[in-house]
């Protein structure tokens, strides 16, 4: 019965993914892209000056948490994981054109991810303990009074946290057992316990913890994997004519890889690129809403880079340093997760390229489900209230026990199949709303890119006119 149960969901996982929703995400980010008149592109240099290039700056307006901090723990989400395991996964599944479509899907995904983020907080509000909370299910229910599409959007966003937690916690359970030796019940218990106290602080306590971590994590796993890379740097012209070469044509197999065609190439690519950077998913405006903004676009821009460094830097240099090496071609899809370990170990040896990347997981598994299991509690809480939302995180700790001692790749089909649902519950009212991510993408233009002087030509804030109607 369970093999027939794996199987149906795996046909349906793959149909969407490798038809409809690749269809749909790529016309979202196309149609946001040329709506936007090219805004990810055009504006990339002011983007990255008004983002990173303002780290340190300290603003009073409203929010929670401060701009970078919505910022990283929007990236803890997307740098986890899927980075350092999924790609390799993606790779092993679809082939090196995986990495290509990876791109696209990132390229049009920026201008996707800074819609729903403006979305996010132009219609975000404050919860009974004055936090500040927002997300696609508030704008589709405010802007669109869609309450139903808004229900499910935090329904199937409640239960996609689950596997995707079990991922995350797999992940990391099977690479300390290869490095260390220890048992999957260890590793879970010990994960379980750290994440506990973690989400305990809420939004502030994680954002504190991740404008710490994230940029330590990114900037020294980069650093690794870059000498794994220049170590082969012989094999990069290979290795990139494989990746635009068999986005369009099939690959042979080869050792441990089985082969791949196009469809694969093209369903892994987007569906690994797409959980990477989550632009469709609408996940990111949960974290950013809660950031201290005077415009929705200043925080939106954030969005754009977190696509940028999670997906075509990130994402590519782990997809390059299996490459390269041709770990690749040693390990077969059933342990396409150790790929990346053996990439490291080419270099650094067995012994320390196994404990690096279990090291560097833990790291970012930690914050990436500190953060999972904050979205999916703001789905309780947008469902049930807050009591409820605070019961759940026991659902949500016990899967990551669960997770870390169980098996892989029924998990990883499972979290594409609700992870669809999710997307399909959010994209449709979000192409409804791009009159008014236009809108305040023009008001932002005009006003603070170019500094035309006078008063907002939209409202940016919803509770902003709630408030004058009250008054």
């Amino acid at each position: 019965m369970m093999e027939v149960i794996e199987s149906l969901v795996t046909s349906i996982s793959n149909f969407l993914w490798t038809y409809l929703l690749s269809i749909i995400l790529i016309f979202t980010g196309v149609f946001f892209t040329i709506r936007l008149k090219f805004f990810q592109f055009r504006f990339f240099g002011h983007t990255l000056n008004k983002t990173l290039g303002q780290i340190f700056s300290k603003n009073k307006h409203k929010g929670s948490i401060t701009p970078f901090q919505a910022f990283t723990s929007a990236l803890a989400s997307t740098a986890g994981a899927t980075n350092i395991v999924g790609v390799p996964v993606a790779i092993a599944l679809g082939g090196p054109g995986s990495l290509f479509w990876m791109w696209m899907v990132a390229f049009i995904g920026m201008a996707t991810k800074y819609s729903e983020i403006a979305l996010g907080l132009k219609y975000r509000e404050k919860n009974k303990e004055g936090e500040w909370v927002g997300g696609p299910q508030y704008y589709i229910k405010k802007a669109l009074g869609w309450n139903k599409i808004a229900f499910l959007f935090a329904f199937f966003l409640m239960l996609e946290v689950i596997p995707s937690s079990m991922v995350q916690s797999n992940s990391i359970a099977t690479q300390v057992e290869g490095a260390f030796g220890w048992s999957r019940w260890w590793t879970g218990i010990i994960i379980t316990v750290l994440i506990g106290l973690i989400i305990l602080g809420g939004i502030k306590r994680i954002g504190k913890i991740t404008d710490k971590l994230v940029p330590f994590m990114v900037i020294t796993y980069l650093l690794a994997a870059l000498l794994v890379i220049f170590a082969h740097i012989d094999q990069l012209p290979h290795v990139f004519g494989l990746i635009f070469t068999h986005a369009f044509t099939p690959v042979s197999a080869a050792g441990g890889f089985a082969g791949a065609g196009i469809a694969q190439a093209l369903r892994w690519g987007i569906a690994r690129g797409l959980y990477s950077n989550e632009a469709g998913i609408g996940t990111a405006p949960i974290a950013h809403s809660a950031a201290q903004t005077d415009h929705p676009s200043k925080q939106a821009l954030w969005g754009i880079v977190s696509v940028f460094i999670d997906t075509v830097v990130i994402c590519t240099i782990s997809g390059l340093a299996v490459l390269v090496t041709g770990a690749w071609q040693e390990i077969g899809a059933d342990e396409a997760s150790n790929m990346i370990t053996v990439a490291f170990s080419s270099v650094f040896g067995a012994s320390f390229g196994g404990a690096f990347i279990a090291v560097f997981l833990l790291f970012f598994v930690l914050t990436t489900l500190g953060v999972l299991l904050f979205y999916g509690e703001k789905q309780v809480e947008y469902l049930f209230g807050l009591k409820a939302a605070k019961g759940m995180r026991l659902v949500y700790i016990v899967s990551i026990y669960v997770g870390a001692i169980g098996g892989l790749q029924f998990v990883w089909q499972f979290l594409d199949l609700i992870l669809a649902f999710v997307v399909l519950t959010h994209v449709f009212p979000l192409l409804f709303l791009n009159k008014e991510v236009k809108a305040i993408t023009e008001d932002y233009v005009e006003r603070i890119y170019k500094g035309n002087s006078g008063g907002p030509s939209v409202t940016l804030f919803a509770e902003d006119s709630t408030q004058q109607n009250k008054s």
